[in-house]
């Protein structure tokens, strides 16, 4: 179980109308339940410049540059499903959005949990078509 993932990180079913829509509302979240501050939000974006945060099979990992660390209060990730995609460029879809913060290398346990699950095509379909938040939970929750 990746430890800083609960219900009120959790968004289903949302609309968004593009890229920067989506990565300001995933890190919105961590904003709101005290993650990072509010200039985290602006690092994600920079870092999408730079690479895009697309993974394939439908997911992406908004995430701050290397400098946002200082903005960064404590771990934490939100998970942001939008069934109708978010075009993250090049044919790039992304459904499931998940948010990252992180100091020194405890992103690096998230983002190896993240992977663990993600890697299984079937789990990224039953998070998209989940129908509360405790069905995500109990997923992350199945790696440990």
């Amino acid at each position: 179980m990746i430890p800083v993932l609960s219900e009120e990180n959790i968004v289903l079913n949302a609309k968004l109308k593009n890229k920067e829509e989506a990565i300001r509302y995933t890190g919105q979240i961590l904003v709101n339940n005290g993650y990072v501050e509010q200039e985290y939000i602006e690092k994600m974006l920079e870092r999408e410049e730079l690479t895009s945060t697309y993974m394939g099979n439908f997911v992406a990992i908004p995430h701050g540059t290397e400098d946002a660390k200082s903005a960064v209060r404590s771990p934490g990730i939100s998970i942001v499903l939008a069934p109708d995609g978010v075009d993250f460029g090049n044919g790039n879809i992304a459904k499931v959005l998940i948010g990252i913060a992180g100091k020194n290398n405890e992103h690096l346990e998230i983002l190896s949990q993240i992977a663990i699950v993600c890697s299984e095509e079937e789990n990224v379909t039953d998070m998209i078509h989940a129908k509360s938040a405790e069905e995500i939970l109990s997923l992350f929750n199945e790696v440990n």
